[in-house]
């Protein structure tokens, strides 16, 4: 073994029988500080895509890339972040992430050119890549005994950074008149994130720099990992299908473009009680598989209502979508769950995101295919309900309680 074993690792076994440290408390803000940056390279860009074409000469080439690089950085950087982390030691490539992330945020807000916009965004992205990894992984080795928890407390606080990037971009953007200020206070956040990984780097845990037993290769001859892989793509390729089609579906039933942009202001702003809700409640049970069922209802009810019955009804099917939503901070908390040590909770991590993500990507893309080949949303929303189907089959295996290192033995 080896690695920087620091004395306050004591922390641990403290949070396990249930006494809050200080260190713990840091360990929290840490993590809730960057959870609320993963996201925010890429929900701030959205809604000025108009400005960054015309500002910068973007081509619809580069604008397609720039919507594209969050699921290439996610797939491909967090694929590697466990023997990062390795070599590295969790919190000092955490520390690196958020650095690396400030770094891009900020140099792409004094872009002056597509080429280095992109450049930067790519950077900026891989920083949250890398935290997308880690974090369920911290939670695993630090918070053993609160898994639920904390999960919770991670995935609203994601939420909450994607909300707010994609809600305050546009206002800052309006007041300073200038879209360079409104994407650069964005990086300053990344550094107020940074902060208390700095004082954690005294209590890197120790890690095994030796061991291969749980990386990604090992991984892909395991059925639950690609169960929980297949059930993370699917619910990511459902959001990214709502976040980019969800005004068209409604300016398509009827309804203005500003009514379709309130509700998907309710539908994004719904993530975060949802958030809050689903790992408290499964946490309580240790077979996810009905909290699985129960998700996958609800979008099912949703998307009959959106697709058969859109009409002045339109925001109850949004609700019942936004609750089936819920499935993301479920299947991060299955990264956890159906692991023992965090060293596996890691490669199940980079396994489960990297092959989720590039499942997801393709999403939005055969969505408007479809509906540009046949003339309407009849064929994309049987392509959702087969997504559906394979999330649900995927999630009833990947929701029973068992672990990643059992299934490994019995192999």
């Amino acid at each position: 073994m080896s690695g920087g074993r620091s004395p306050n690792m004591s922390v641990l076994a403290q949070e396990t029988r249930g006494r809050t440290t200080p260190l713990a408390w840091l360990l929290v803000l840490g993590i809730v500080l960057a959870a609320l940056n993963l996201r925010t390279g890429v929900t701030s860009v959205g809604t000025l895509l108009d400005q960054l074409s015309a500002g910068l000469g973007m081509s619809s080439v580069g604008t397609g890339l720039l919507t594209t690089l969050p699921v290439l950085a996610f797939a491909s950087v967090g694929a590697v972040t466990p023997s990062l982390a390795r070599r590295l030691g969790e919190h000092r490539l955490l520390l690196l992430a958020l650095v690396t992330l400030g770094a891009g945020l900020l140099i792409r807000s004094l872009a002056g050119s597509a080429t280095v916009f992109l450049l930067s965004s790519a950077v900026a992205l891989s920083g949250g890549a890398v935290g997308n990894v880690l974090i369920p992984t911290l939670i695993k080795r630090h918070f053993p005994a609160r898994t639920g928890i904390m999960t919770t407390v991670y995935t609203t606080a994601l939420a909450a950074g994607t909300m707010l990037a994609a809600a305050a971009t546009v206002p800052i953007e309006r007041a300073s008149g200038d879209w360079h200020i409104a994407l650069g206070v964005w990086a300053a956040l990344a550094a107020v994130a940074a902060i208390p990984w700095l004082a954690l780097l005294r209590s890197e845990p120790e890690r095994d720099t030796g061991s291969r037993d749980a990386s990604i290769r090992g991984l892909l001859k395991s059925r639950l990992a690609w169960m929980i892989a297949i059930y993370f793509g699917t619910q990511s390729m459902i959001a990214y299908i709502m976040f980019g089609w969800l005004a068209t579906i409604l300016t398509d039933s009827g309804y203005s473009t500003s009514q379709a942009g309130l509700m998907l202001g309710v539908f994004t702003a719904l993530n975060i009680p949802v958030s809050v809700a689903v790992p408290m409640i499964a946490s309580r049970f240790r077979d996810q598989r009905p909290v699985v069922v129960g998700l996958v209802a609800f979008y099912v009810v949703g998307f009959l209502g959106l697709w058969f019955a859109p009409g002045s009804t339109a925001m109850v099917w949004v609700v019942f979508v936004a609750v089936g939503m819920g499935s993301f901070p479920l299947a991060l908390m299955m990264l956890a769950l159906r692991t023992r040590t965090p060293e596996s909770t890691a490669a199940l991590s980079a396994f489960g995101q990297s092959a989720g993500y590039l499942i997801s990507g393709a999403g939005p893309l055969l969505v408007g295919v479809l509906r540009e080949t046949t003339g309407g949303w009849a064929v994309p929303y049987t392509m959702i309900f087969v997504v559906l189907a394979a999330q649900l089959l995927t999630g009833l295996y990947a929701g029973r309680n068992r672990f990643l290192e059992d299934e490994r033995m019995a192999g």
